[in-house]
C-alpha cells in the first residue's frame, strides 16, 4: 500500500474536496404492464424479469 511521504495541507485537502460532484445515475425507460418506468441500467434487466418492484 502506498505511503504518504509528506503530509497534505488542509487547504489542499478541502480544496479537492471540494471540487468533487456527486452525480445523479442516468435513467432509462422500461415497460412494465403496459407502464413505462424511468430505472437505472443496471436494474432495468431484474426490473423487466420481475425480479424488483420499481415502484
Amino acid at each position: 500500500m502506498a505511503v504518504p511521504k509528506r503530509k497534505t495541507s488542509r487547504s489542499r485537502t478541502r480544496h479537492r474536496r471540494a471540487r468533487w460532484k456527486g452525480v445523479e445515475p442516468a435513467l432509462v425507460p422500461v415497460v412494465v404492464d403496459g407502464e413505462s418506468v424511468q430505472v437505472p441500467p443496471r436494474l432495468a434487466r431484474a426490473v423487466r424479469e420481475g425480479r424488483i418492484d420499481p415502484r
